[in-house]
């Protein structure tokens, strides 16, 4: 039987030497001095070594008490190789099984079915948002406060509707996965009215990117008045007020340069407004100047409205006329308005990353901080190019069509 000053002072040689204990426990010692416990064993007539650890890590005492268990499981008809095995496997596959594979897994697979735009805002979204806060939990783990802790993180933010979607984006990975035997429960199920509801708008709004991509290529086949479907074209393309784009007049755009500015007296902060113009806003302009940029009747200046009235070039054209469009496209009156493009624009910017701060410069929206005002004026303009652009490229995405044109 062996001792622990045995094992202590006993020295390495230069093979393996086996210093035996009892009931087939034994400490191996290596030639380069590693004491390594093992259990010798029979099962089903074959003989059969474990590993139970190196001394002096594990004690003799220790060593002994795992022999013991090993033996138990023996007489319970257990290899206690096979079961070590077994749980190794089921710990290695606890560790694959995170939220984040998961969640990976059920997306290549919906991908298939979805557009490449919609299958790429959802795994945006989950990466953003929801990734760095559970992604890395086994799914098994995950309980309902701790979905809810992400989704108020993205309620903070002002992003209620991104939020009821990443929630529902996590009840579909939940069911996936107790459909794939790897979960038993969705904890979102419990999160039913945790999130605030979307907030109302007095300006009804479509920023569902299914019902935008409708709503986009409703307004390309507007077979009205040409000049009222170039501003339902446009106004998508700029998100200003709609009284902002009606009023507006030739000399404030610079095609050349890309550029719209809106005197102060137009606006609602009484500040000069900069709108930097998408590829799509241009040509679409450059389309309509032969039918609207001629000498007014009553003036001798080219200063014409870009969208004159039917009954007088020398007014523009109302807002009832732009909302009676969207009516006769059939979007009800509690679905989309006119000024509802700059709600639609807010919620998808906001949605897609771009900076808070560029998209309320955008939008015109006047800092609380008249510092930070006076400074915005001219911030983000290089940002806001790039983000104008890639909105009209996302909106073409979403229609289908990315023509543009001329007015008929």
């Amino acid at each position: 039987m062996l001792t622990t000053r045995k094992l202590e002072t006993c020295k390495p040689a230069e093979k393996p030497v086996r210093l035996f204990d009892t009931a087939g426990l034994y400490c191996e010692i290596a030639p380069k001095g590693g004491k390594w416990w093992r259990f010798r064993y029979k099962f089903r007539g074959k003989e059969k070594r474990i590993s139970l650890g190196v001394f002096p890590t594990v004690s003799l005492a220790a060593a002994r008490a795992k022999r013991d268990e090993m033996r138990t499981l023996l007489l319970d008809g257990i290899d206690p190789a096979a079961r070590r095995r077994a749980i190794a496997k089921s710990a290695n596959a606890a560790a694959t099984d995170t939220f984040e594979s998961i969640a990976r897994e059920w997306h290549s697979q919906q991908s298939s079915i979805w557009s490449e735009g919609h299958a790429e805002r959802v795994i945006n979204r989950l990466e953003k948002e929801i990734f760095p806060f559970i992604g890395g939990s086994a799914v098994t783990d995950i309980l309902a406060v701790q979905v809810l802790d992400a989704l108020r993180k993205i309620v903070d933010r002002g992003l209620r509707e991104t939020a009821h979607r990443a929630r529902a984006d996590c009840s579909s990975i939940f069911r996936f996965a107790i459909l794939t035997g790897r979960a038993t429960s969705d904890p979102c199920i419990h999160l039913r009215g945790a999130i605030p509801p979307v907030r109302a708008t007095h300006f009804a709004a479509v920023t569902e990117p299914r019902r935008v991509g409708e709503l986009m290529r409703a307004i390309h086949h507007y077979s009205g008045d040409p000049v009222t479907r170039a501003a339902l074209r446009l106004l998508p393309l700029v998100i200003v007020r709609p009284g902002e784009l009606r009023h507006a007049r030739w000399s404030e755009f610079d095609l050349e340069e890309a550029m719209w500015r809106i005197p102060a007296g137009r606006m609602k902060m009484r500040r000069e407004h900069v709108v930097p113009l998408s590829r799509q806003a241009v040509a679409l302009l450059k389309a309509l100047a032969p039918l609207t940029s001629k000498v007014s009747a009553k003036s001798d200046t080219t200063d014409n409205l870009v969208f004159p009235g039917l009954r007088s070039s020398d007014r523009p054209i109302s807002e009832n006329t732009l909302n009676g469009a969207l009516r006769r496209l059939g979007f009800s009156q509690e679905e989309m308005t006119s000024h509802g493009f700059r709600a639609m624009a807010s919620t998808l910017l906001h949605e897609q990353g771009w900076n808070s701060d560029a998209i309320e410069r955008q939008l015109a929206h006047s800092p609380s901080d008249h510092v930070k005002a006076a400074y915005h004026r001219g911030a983000h303009l290089a940002e806001r190019r790039k983000m104008m652009q890639s909105w009209a490229d996302f909106l073409d995405q979403l229609a289908g069509d990315e023509r543009n044109e001329a007015p008929h």
